[in-house]
């Protein structure tokens, strides 16, 4: 079984590669980095909104391109590659796939096409606090057309226009989705180790919402969705990944100490080599799980926590490693180290944690051996 992407998949990714150089450098990350006021760069959004990514896996009747998940995939990581400071992750990754795997077709019709334009940016809203996203910790209620509750955090909830949101509806949960510009909706920013993408919370007091899926498939619909996006989240962190290690790598042959370049050491060697190899195992996962969202396999559970485990764990160790490996360079703000080490404590905890994956992957393995 051949899991590498096609001459066209390759060749999407060099082109995205060549756009995001030119369009999405530190540079842009660090205007928004140093001013307060920008929640995203609107600039770099516009662009990629131009260069119609955002309906990549959204079919045509839909006003998509119609490509499939494996080129979300390629752009994913390269997306992560350039840190890009844009909410595309919330729109595509959350929003587009629960409309496209639990909406009804007039709901279809009415969001997905201004999710490839832009002109809708979306987002998931299920958390309500510390602690696991399950049945005991959703109180936010629906009853009646109306949605009354708090989320926090909201990934890109302050700029979001719409929210799928999970909601308690009777005895069960359902999923809904809610205009963010519309009544009973209130926002308010936080703050977070990563501001280059933004959070909110977000109060509902009887704001009009319509559900999407069946009633009291909430949670059940919730864990398809993180599903589907835990292996574009993994190609994400995947794509930061290797950037660390090319900077490290690169840094080493540079550096030189006491007359030699600092990569000669043992030490150094031996932290670009462990990179190097989480990495790998990262991305073998996260092929796997490519393969299996994009043929809709059996297997997509037990691949997406295998994905999104080895992706978190890649991530943060070479954005970690990144950082010592620069030395006393790579703690100061003029270096980029920092910039890839915030995205990856952000990301691996964005939709559930590392010990939620693999109690996830626990969980998938299990039911299968009993099968």
């Amino acid at each position: 079984m051949n899991f590498d992407f096609s001459d066209d998949q390759k060749f999407l990714r060099e082109e995205a590669r060549k756009f995001l150089s030119a369009q999405c450098t530190t540079k842009e990350v660090r205007e928004v980095l140093d001013d307060e006021a920008m929640s995203h760069h609107a600039g770099v959004w516009q662009k990629i909104v131009e260069m119609g990514w955002l309906g990549a896996a959204i079919p045509e009747e839909y006003g998509g391109l119609g490509l499939g998940m494996l080129e979300m995939c390629v752009i994913a990581e390269e997306l992560g590659r350039a840190l890009a400071p844009v909410p595309f992750g919330s729109s595509a990754f959350f929003f587009a796939e629960a409309v496209k795997l639990a909406g009804s077709e007039e709901q279809k019709k009415a969001l997905l096409p201004g999710v490839s334009d832009g002109s809708i940016i979306g987002t998931i809203a299920a958390s309500e606090g510390p602690g696991a996203v399950d049945a005991a910790h959703v109180n936010a209620a629906y009853k009646d057309g109306a949605l009354s509750g708090i989320k926090v955090p909201v990934t890109d909830g302050d700029i979001a226009t719409h929210a799928v949101v999970l909601v308690k509806e009777g005895s069960g949960h359902s999923l809904v989705i809610v205009d963010l510009n519309g009544d009973g909706v209130e926002r308010s920013s936080l703050g977070t180790i990563e501001p280059t993408r933004s959070h909110a919370e977000i109060k509902f007091n009887a704001a009009p919402a319509k559900r999407l899926g069946d009633a009291g498939q909430g949670l059940a619909l919730y864990d398809q969705i993180l599903d589907r996006a835990a292996v574009l989240l993994a190609f994400e962190q995947l794509g930061g990944a290797s950037v660390c290690l090319d900077m490290a790598t690169e840094y080493a042959k540079e550096r030189h100490a006491f007359g030699r370049p600092i990569g000669g050491n043992q030490a150094i060697k031996h932290k670009l080599a462990d990179m190097y190899v989480k990495n790998e195992v990262a991305r073998s996962n996260a092929y796997y799980g490519a393969w299996a969202l994009s043929t809709d396999a059996a297997e997509l559970p037990e691949a997406a926590a295998a994905a999104r485990v080895a992706a978190s764990e890649a991530y943060w160790f070479a954005s970690k490693e990144n950082i010592q490996t620069h030395g006393g360079m790579g703690f100061t703000w003029e270096v980029d180290c920092h910039l890839y080490y915030r995205r990856a404590k952000l990301l691996a905890v964005q939709a559930g944690g590392p010990a939620v994956w693999k109690e996830k992957l626990v969980s998938a393995l299990e039911r299968k051996n009993a099968a």
